[in-house]
């Protein structure tokens, strides 16, 4: 069983998987956000979450059917009024140069530190999220739960 956190990062992975039914483990990923909001965690995004998800709904290999620009756009404005979105801010910035400089990262893994940064200016220390091996460098600093 896995402890609930009173507030996690929900990775882009999840959030595409929770609000279309169409995907792979959809019962899964929206199972996991209601448990959590269940037990009463807030949820985040960051402002990369949204560009990422709009990346993924309208391409062609994520999606067989891609969502239009406006289904998507309308998809955005649900998700913003359910997650509390993290911005980008000077403190994201540092903690990013920080953990590039304390853990091997490099090249697109520079992704997934801004995460772990962004949930460290926040003060977010659990992720959910399908990538778990894209985490593990950082398992020492956050919590990972997966489906």
């Amino acid at each position: 069983m896995v402890m609930m956190a009173d507030s996690a990062f929900v990775d882009t992975n999840i959030l595409l998987r929770a609000f279309n039914p169409v995907m792979n483990q959809h019962t899964q990923a929206e199972t996991l956000i209601q448990n959590m909001w269940k037990d009463n965690a807030v949820l985040w995004i960051s402002r990369q979450v949204i560009r990422e998800y709009l990346v993924q709904v309208t391409h062609p290999r994520t999606l067989k059917i891609p969502l239009t620009i406006e289904q998507a756009l309308q998809q955005i404005q649900v998700i913003t009024t359910l997650f509390r979105v993290a911005d980008e801010t000077d403190e994201v910035t540092k903690q990013l140069l920080s953990l590039v400089q304390n853990f091997p990262t490099k090249g697109k893994q520079i992704h997934d530190a801004n995460i772990v940064a962004t949930m460290r200016a926040y003060g977010i220390n659990t992720i959910l999220t399908l990538n778990v091996a894209d985490f593990k460098r950082f398992e020492n600093t956050i919590e990972i739960i997966t489906l």
